[in-house]
């Protein structure tokens, strides 16, 4: 049984880069499939069945989608150190919640203003810059997207706020980091390193950018190259772990064998389809079979995900 931890993921991804961070907080040794920064994804969605966004984790021939789910695989796989100390499970939590959604999107409006975007474009060809745009503009086609002079005063009332919280500790809720670290650190890395032409909205908050360097001192763990069809033969030739002790939490009137469908409720709503196997208080899982990853198990976090019965 194949247990090697395997992520699909892009350089410039920020939620990817919080999972990298856990991965080096954790100090695991994994192994790193680059994908496409945009669709089509066929390799991606062999294995998901339609899910697209960054990253996946990949265990075998079970996969793991949405980065609050895959910090709950890697904080199962190890207790130490931990993601979610006991005497901060909650507020953590709610933290990391606000930090990969109001955080995330603040930022990244403050980020692809003009020059943030001749940053991250700025190797690339016009043609590939404009298929990254729409592709996004796709993703995003259900949301209000904020405009930079929104989203300016709110990031920098932002980051006066989490200056508040360093400058009291090394850490966010201490002097060890923990969830609530890698949520926040994601979006402001992507200013920072992806469009260091806006980064100047961190000179008033010499404290932030100390912290931020604590965390990428963390490092990454131990990466090992791996190919996208490797990858794809792992899952074909695993089977998925069994679901043992899944108490079935239903709240749709969707009993558990039923062919359903898990679509994210916004930002990249492609409709992953399966069979129902099980609905918990924290998350979903799916099974499904391609002709070319075989038979594997999809999880979902419950937040965030609308579940429905296939049509």
């Amino acid at each position: 049984m194949s247990t090697e931890l395997i992520l699909h993921h892009y350089p410039a991804s920020p939620f990817a880069e919080k999972i990298r961070l856990v991965l080096g907080f954790k100090q695991f040794a994994w192994k790193s499939v680059l994908i496409p920064a945009v669709m089509p994804k066929p390799d991606v969605v062999a294995l998901t069945g339609g899910y697209r966004r960054t990253p996946v984790l990949q265990i075998g021939a079970d996969i793991y989608c949405d980065t609050a789910l895959i910090c709950d695989v890697l904080e199962h796989r190890s207790a130490e150190p931990a993601l979610y100390p006991p005497h901060l499970k909650g507020v953590s939590r709610i933290f990391a919640q606000w930090a990969d959604s109001t955080l995330f999107w603040t930022a990244m409006a403050w980020s692809m203003q003009p020059k943030g975007v001749a940053d991250l474009f700025g190797g690339l060809s016009p043609e590939a810059a404009n298929a990254f745009l729409e592709d996004r503009k796709a993703m995003s086609v259900n949301m209000t997207r904020r405009r930079v002079e929104d989203a300016a005063p709110a990031y920098r009332s932002y980051l006066r706020r989490i200056a508040h919280m360093v400058e009291e500790h090394d850490y966010l809720f201490g002097a060890e980091p923990c969830i609530a670290d890698a949520a926040a650190y994601h979006p402001l890395w992507f200013t920072r390193v992806c469009t260091p032409s806006v980064a100047s909205v961190f000179d008033h908050v010499p404290a932030v950018l100390e912290w931020m360097d604590r965390i990428a001192r963390l490092g990454h763990g131990r990466m090992e190259k791996f190919t996208a069809q490797d990858a794809i033969t792992v899952a074909a030739n695993a089977e998925p772990l069994p679901l043992v002790g899944e108490v079935f939490q239903d709240e749709h009137g969707i009993p558990l064998g039923s062919a359903v469908q898990i679509t994210p409720e916004s930002f990249g709503q492609e409709a992953t389809s399966g069979t129902l196997l099980a609905a918990t208080r924290t998350h979903y899982t799916l099974r499904r079979t391609d002709p070319r990853a075989g038979t594997v198990h999809v999880h979902f976090p419950r937040i965030g995900y609308v579940l429905k019965a296939s049509p």
